[in-house]
Formats: C-alpha cells, sequence, structure tokens
C-alpha cells in the first residue's frame, strides 16, 4: 500500500493521479466538463458531471497504473475553491447548478455590505475582502432566489458545500459531511483565527448553521470510500483548495517561501507562519493546508484572468488552433511593440478588487498584428503576477519576513519557457519550476500521505523536491521598472475606481 491516488477536481476538468512514494506520477487521467455561461458575468457548472467525471478518472487512473485498490494507501483530494453547491441532505441531489468562483452575480450583495462598513470586520475576522469570489454571497444568493430553499435549509434537509465537500459526501455515499480549514476559509463565512464557522456572519447572510459541514485540518480521517466505487474502502486522509495544496505540494513549508500556479487563472501564496497578518496592500489572508490543529497561514493575491487569455485567443478570436501554439505566435515578434492587453473580463481582482473593470488592448498601431496581441497576452500573465508579487513584497517587509528570493511556479502554462523568463526579468528573481509540475494533485497526495503514514514529517517531503529548471533574470531592472509603469499606466485605464 505505497501508493496515493490524488483527485485533482478543476476548474475545467477532473482529474486524478497516481503517485508512487517518491511522488512520481504512474497513472494519470483527465475529463474536461461543460461550463455554462447562462448570463453575462455567471458561470456554472453541473454538480453531478463533476462527480460523474472524477469518478471516471479515478478508475481509469488506477488501470493505467497498474495497479488495484488494495495497493492504494490513501485518497487525497485538492479542488477549485470558493465553487458553491447546496445539495438535498437524502437524496444527494443538487437544487441548483454550481456556482463557480469566477461568477459575479452576488455582487449587489458584496456591495451593500460595503455598503453597511462591514469590510473591516470581515477581513479581522475571516482574512477576506468583500468580494462576490468567495463562497458567503453565492450561498445567499441560491437560498434567497430558489423557491423554499432557505425554509428547507433551516429544517436541515439542505447541505452547503464546497467541491471537496460535495466529493466527500459522494465518496463515502453521503456518510461524511466534511471540508478541510483551507476552503473553509475561502468562503468568508469562517474565523480564520478558530478555525470555525463565524455565527454573526452566518446570521448577517441569513445562513443556517444546520448546513454547513464539520471543519477538520487538512490532513485527517475525513471518512472512507464506499466498496462499490473501486471494489475496495479506501481511507481519503488529506484535503485541501487547490493553490493551499500547490503551496504544500511546493514544499513551501516555512515563512517568506512562495508559489505561484499559472492555471485558469492565476494564484500567488506566501507562507507567513502561524502569525496572522492583514494586508495593507490589496491582498487576502487565508489558512495554508494544516497537517494538524496549529495554525499556518498565507498571503494569497489572485488573477482572474490567466491562462484563461490563451482560451480566449483560441475561441475568441480564433488566432490559433491549440492553445500550446501560443508561444511560437508570441516569439513570432521580437516584442509586444508597445500593445498592452489587460484580461479584465470579469474585473479585477488582488491587488485592485474592482469588479467592474473590464478587458482593454492599448497601444494598437498600423503595424500591430494577431502576434503582438499573442505576445502582450502572454505579458499580461506575468504583469498581473508581478503585481501580487510587489504587494507581497511590502507587506512581508512591514513585518520583518525575510524577502522572496526566489519564486516556485506550476500549473500548466508554467511549461512556456518565454512566459517564466518575461515573469524572471520583471520580478528580479529566479523562478523555479519544478520536476514535479503538477504540485496542486502532489500536495493532496503529501497531506494523505502524511495522515495515512506514508511518510514520516514534512522534512520527508521536503526532500522529494527537485528543479527542473531555473529562469534567472536577464532584463536590466531599469527597463522592468519602465515596463511595470506602462502596465499600471494600462491597468488604471481599464479600471472604473
Amino acid at each position: 500500500m505505497s501508493y496515493l491516488l490524488a483527485l485533482d477536481q478543476g476548474t475545467s476538468s477532473s482529474r486524478s493521479i497516481v503517485f508512487d512514494r517518491q511522488g512520481r506520477i504512474v497513472g494519470l487521467a483527465q475529463r474536461e466538463f461543460t461550463q455554462h455561461y447562462p448570463q453575462p458575468g455567471w458561470v456554472e457548472h453541473d454538480p453531478m458531471e463533476i462527480w460523474r467525471t472524477q469518478q471516471d478518472t479515478m478508475r481509469e487512473a488506477l488501470v493505467k497504473a497498474r495497479i488495484s485498490a488494495p495497493e492504494v494507501a490513501a485518497i487525497g483530494i485538492t479542488n477549485q475553491r470558493e465553487t458553491t453547491i447546496v445539495w438535498d441532505r437524502r437524496t444527494g441531489q443538487p437544487i441548483h447548478p454550481a456556482i463557480v468562483w469566477q461568477d459575479r452575480r452576488a455582487e449587489p450583495t458584496c456591495a451593500a455590505l460595503r455598503e453597511q462598513g462591514l469590510e473591516p470586520m470581515i477581513q479581522a475576522r475571516t482574512g477576506l475582502r468583500i468580494d462576490a469570489y468567495f463562497s458567503a454571497t453565492k450561498l445567499k444568493w441560491i437560498l434567497d432566489h430558489i423557491p423554499g430553499a432557505r425554509a428547507r435549509a433551516e429544517a436541515g434537509e439542505l447541505l452547503f458545500g464546497t467541491v471537496d465537500c460535495w466529493l466527500i459526501w459522494q465518496l463515502t455515499g453521503g456518510r461524511c459531511h466534511l471540508t478541510d480549514v483551507s476552503n473553509a476559509s475561502r468562503t468568508m463565512l469562517m474565523d480564520i483565527h478558530r478555525n470555525t464557522w463565524d455565527a454573526e456572519l452566518l446570521d448577517r447572510l441569513q445562513i443556517p448553521a444546520v448546513m454547513m459541514p464539520a471543519i477538520l485540518p487538512s490532513s485527517a480521517d475525513f471518512g472512507h470510500t464506499h466498496h462499490d466505487l473501486v471494489g475496495r474502502e479506501i481511507p481519503i486522509c488529506g484535503v485541501a483548495g487547490d493553490q493551499q495544496s500547490a503551496l504544500f505540494g511546493q514544499a513551501c513549508f516555512h515563512p517568506g517561501m512562495a508559489k505561484n500556479t499559472y492555471g485558469t487563472g492565476c494564484f500567488m501564496l506566501m507562507h507567513i507562519g502561524d502569525h496572522f497578518q492583514t494586508s495593507a496592500n490589496g491582498l487576502v489572508t487565508t489558512s495554508a493546508a494544516q497537517i494538524d490543529h496549529h495554525p499556518a497561514f498565507a498571503l494569497e493575491g489572485s488573477v482572474f484572468v490567466g491562462g484563461a487569455v490563451v482560451q480566449w485567443l483560441r475561441d475568441g478570436l480564433r488566432a490559433f488552433v491549440h492553445s500550446s501554439d501560443v508561444e511560437a505566435l508570441a516569439r513570432s515578434v521580437p516584442d509586444a511593440g508597445g500593445v498592452m492587453l489587460v484580461p479584465a473580463f470579469t474585473g479585477l481582482g488582488a491587488p485592485w478588487w474592482d469588479a467592474q473593470a473590464r478587458g482593454t488592448i492599448t497601444g494598437l498601431t498600423r503595424g500591430s498584428t494577431m502576434a503582438h496581441i499573442a505576445r502582450a497576452a502572454l505579458e499580461s500573465i506575468a504583469y498581473q503576477s508581478a503585481a501580487l508579487l510587489l504587494a507581497m513584497s511590502r507587506d512581508a517587509q512591514a513585518t520583518g519576513t525575510t524577502p522572496l528570493e526566489a519564486l516556485r511556479v506550476d500549473g500548466g502554462a508554467c511549461v512556456n519557457d518565454l512566459l517564466m523568463q518575461f515573469q524572471a526579468d520583471l520580478l528580479g528573481i529566479p523562478i523555479l519550476r519544478p520536476t514535479i509540475v503538477e504540485t496542486t494533485a502532489l500536495g493532496a497526495a503529501f497531506l494523505a500521505g502524511l495522515q495515512a503514514g506514508v511518510y514520516a514529517d514534512t522534512g520527508e517531503l521536503e526532500s522529494l523536491w527537485r528543479v527542473e529548471r531555473q529562469f534567472d533574470p536577464l532584463m536590466p531592472r531599469d527597463e522592468a521598472a519602465q515596463r511595470l509603469a506602462a502596465w499600471d499606466h494600462a491597468v488604471r485605464q481599464a479600471c472604473t475606481r
């Protein structure tokens, strides 16, 4: 029983990965699922499709790994965060499509909370800014708009969960209604100091406490899968939201260590230890994955549109056929020719927090081509990430945290060498790409392995982390500063406040 099965439930696909004890991938399966856009600014998933695709990949990954269920020591779960699901406790059927983290329909509720002057209190309690990104106002929207939902919730008939909680419920045949501290910290409903649901916030948003899951550390006993899934009950021993899981999978266990995940969005986290710190620079404070009840925190900045800008070029502008073609197109020109693309398709996240901002392309001339726009699109990912790191550096400096010496990277877009080199140039520090870039799933496997006794401690996990390539900065610092100033000017043109 030396294998670990990680369920990686993302925004656009469900994946399952089998790791051996050394953290090597021995089996992987992936299924995309449908994205629903019922109105502008709305994004939904079918929770049952999420579950079906996750089941299918579980079984396929075991087949590809050529192992049987009895050889799996434990399951770890990592997931898209903030996405909100409400389901019937008795039947297990959702009462509404999952409202995805990208969805902006709850912004009017957020505006009302801000007008009531609640942001300082909410940030102090939860570590988060008031934003429709988080789960609380999505859940309130479902209870307000689905006939009879609030009464049923108050009667204990309905359950709430983020995607991890939904998968645990399904995996255990409805026996366990649980979440972990890292996912709970993304709801805007958890007291981040005590790792408990905040009664006052639940009351203000009219959310019945009876529908909330129990909160456990990220490495803990989350129950066992029911026998019929893969022919054996397997313990679920690790759960973490995708970004905290990636921080753990990158072996960023110490204050001052940071990682950036380049996926649909970009998510940068810096470990800040066991001391809670409120950001003064537009970031949020979140719970890092916790292996026990000892607190661990991270500063986080979120870019809503990262790799998704490449999908927009492919599907919206039909600039190329495959997303992987973007690097060749961008390399066909020496630079972006002065073009700046701000992909604020669903507003801007940290450090600007402007829900009404919209995408812009500036600096176009008669000589601008699709290649320049493609290069500007790639560069926009690095510019947005650089803004996050600069904000983190200011917060770290204020508390005496050691300045960041290198940035560890992962996610699908980190394989793009052009993007990684430009990121290093902007930041002026090395970019470290690990041998195993599937660090989100690896983090879930590590958490499960600790609880299951496969690993002794985090020191053993640190020894498994390896660098595949290091990108050192080549751009003169004055040129980098000029480019960042030009980007800041372009963002101000996209912002509404």
